[in-house]
């Protein structure tokens, strides 16, 4: 990297930080810090979901895939969340924003003592948050190790950089900061990703490389389904990523639950399903035509880098590191914002009962502090690793596997065609699905994707909704609270802010 690069790079880190502090004058109580009370823009709301779906990991491990099997890393990835997120829009999305403007929540998982009991919301709050962590430590490698790449930054010292600069933006700013500089990043993505669709075109030709580089790629790259990732597996990750980009990953419900209304979040959605279906694609062409640029790579994670140097001036590459940077600290950030609305709404409480007391500034305080501890532990996780560790392992085989049973009781527990499934339904099938996983993983040692994230979900599904047939738990105020999830409150109504905690 040159000294332009290092000063494009500085310059975005000093943004980011500008940002946050500005945010942070329109932070005055915990419900500005988690949902900013409803006035996120729909348009602003629907990038902020797409910028906080996916990281730096997309660049190492997922440029590894694209580099191995080509169109199918698009396809099973990309498309699944694309078509997935277009289903939440009129399934799901509304349906979180309801719960803000009805009932004050602050937290996705906030609901779910209502809904079924307290046992089943600190279940899933501890197991999720337990996921979250290692999750963003993974991130973290991720970032980490393009720096290394790049400039030869060491591992500690690149997520010390980037862990610092999130920890600054996101404690001081809230979701309002996460937006924003969800925005900027989205802007910044946009430039570096289309230098490098241009550069590569250039590379091989002009226009015409994208339909004749296929029949010069290796056999099977510019199949839909290749290697392991087949039509069942792109089937199961259909399912998964419904869930999972429409609440069950938690963060994404916030930008849901911060829009206006339920129409708003509705068309937010949409947004953010179409920048799936298209953006991925521009990506990814790059990645897919490397082996034809970068031949014979020993380390296949090394694809991007190596494609950034080969291709793009001084000044682009910081821009693209940069673009890096963005995707990585928006969902980090997100998921930071997210796991303290989540501790500091449904853990903490229940723990310590001075919690429930505290005056508006005191939870703010606490909603900061317990911010700054999430990106400081995973940070401290990431750093332990040096470096080392399976990122693509870590991604797809525990958080996809896992996240299906966590977020079947949270997504299905909104719909009013699961209203017969209660705390027995939630948690039986919470539990027996992460022993499946167990199981399949660690005791048979199964290495197909396919079974490892697939049959967890399957359990998870079968038993809540079975339990929920032969043993129904309904109460007439579960089925209000479904019920009146249907429609968006009237301009006169009032949320029901003691809902959370007198249901405790």
């Amino acid at each position: 990297m040159t000294a332009l690069d290092w000063s494009v790079l500085s310059a975005y880190f000093l943004v980011m930080i500008a940002i946050g502090l500005w945010a942070k004058s329109r932070v005055h109580s915990v419900a500005d810090f988690f949902t900013a009370r409803g006035m996120i823009p729909w348009w602003l709301s629907g990038i902020s979901h797409h910028m906080s779906g996916y990281s730096a990991v997309m660049f190492v491990a997922f440029a590894a895939v694209a580099y191995n099997y080509g169109l199918a890393m698009y396809v099973w990835w990309a498309l699944t969340i694309g078509i997935g997120v277009g289903i939440g829009a009129f399934v799901f999305a509304a349906r979180w924003n309801r719960l803000r403007s009805k009932y004050g929540v602050a937290s996705p998982l906030e609901y779910l003592a209502r809904r079924y009991n307290v046992p089943t919301q600190q279940a899933l709050a501890y197991s999720g948050a337990a996921l979250k962590v290692v999750d963003i430590a993974a991130k973290w490698v991720a970032i980490a190790v393009l720096l290394r790449g790049f400039a030869g930054v060491p591992i500690l010292w690149g997520i010390l950089l980037t862990g610092v600069v999130t920890l600054i933006y996101i404690t001081a700013g809230g979701l309002w900061a996460d937006v924003l500089t969800d925005f900027g990043q989205f802007v910044i993505q946009g430039v570096a990703g289309i230098a490098m669709f241009f550069a590569f075109l250039a590379h091989l030709g002009g226009v015409s490389a994208l339909w004749t580089m296929w029949g010069d790629l290796p056999e099977g790259h510019g199949d839909p389904f290749s290697g392991p990732y087949t039509l069942t597996f792109f089937l199961a990750l259909l399912f998964i990523k419904t869930f999972e980009y429409n609440g069950g990953m938690w963060n994404l419900a916030q930008r849901y639950m911060a829009a206006p209304s339920g129409s708003a979040a509705r068309r937010s959605a949409l947004l953010s399903s179409g920048l799936w279906l298209v953006w991925p694609l521009i990506l990814f062409l790059p990645m897919f035509a490397a082996p034809l640029i970068v031949p014979g790579l020993a380390n296949p994670e090394q694809a991007y880098v190596e494609l950034a140097k080969i291709l793009l001036p001084p000044g682009v590459i910081g821009l693209v590191l940069a673009g890096f940077f963005s995707h990585t600290m928006a969902m980090v950030s997100s998921d930071a914002n997210v796991i303290s609305s989540v501790v500091t709404r449904d853990i903490a409480p229940r723990i310590v009962r001075r919690v429930r007391d505290l005056s508006e500034s005191g939870a703010l305080t606490f909603a900061r502090i317990t911010t700054f501890a999430f990106v400081a532990i995973s940070m401290v996780i990431a750093i332990s690793t040096e470096g080392q560790g399976v990122v693509l392992k870590i991604v797809v085989d525990l958080v996809a596997a896992t996240m299906g049973p966590i977020s079947i009781p949270l997504m299905l527990g909104l719909l009013p065609w699961f209203r017969r499934s209660g705390p027995t339904a939630a948690l039986v099938s919470w539990a027996a699905g992460l022993g499946v996983w167990v199981v399949v993983k660690w005791i048979m040692e199964e290495t197909s994707q396919t079974m490892v994230v697939g049959v967890p979900l399957v359990t998870s599904l079968v038993l809540y909704v079975v339990i929920g047939l032969l043993k129904p738990e309904r109460t007439a105020q579960r089925d209000d609270l479904v019920d009146s999830l249907e429609t968006d409150p009237g301009p006169d109504t009032r949320p029901v802010t003691a809902s959370a905690a007198e249901d405790r």
